[in-house]
């Protein structure tokens, strides 16, 4: 007899959830980084493969950096976690 499936919790769910935007985020930030090298290439012809990889670097990172900081305080605001830490807050108040 076939059980059936077991109701995700919801920090699972929450979890998948984050993987997937930060999948999405960092294919966004790569395709940012290439038209910001484009953007450094087609400004100046002589310039250096090492300035090209270091634009690239650098402006991906900053970006996921930027977008992943983001995520996660939507994340946290929509989970309850804020809720939480705002009553234990006025809760010491309180005493």
């Amino acid at each position: 007899m076939p059980r059936p499936d077991a109701v995700p919790s919801p920090r699972h769910s929450l979890m998948r959830r984050l993987w997937r935007i930060f999948r999405l985020l960092s294919v966004l930030s790569m395709v940012i980084a290439a038209i910001a090298v484009l953007l450094v290439a087609r400004g100046d012809r002589t310039v250096h493969i090492h300035m090209l990889i270091a634009t690239a670097l650098g402006v991906a990172l900053m970006v996921l950096l930027g977008t992943g900081l983001m995520t996660l305080i939507f994340l946290s605001s929509s989970s309850g976690h804020d809720e939480q830490a705002v009553t234990h807050i006025h809760k010491d108040e309180d005493e």
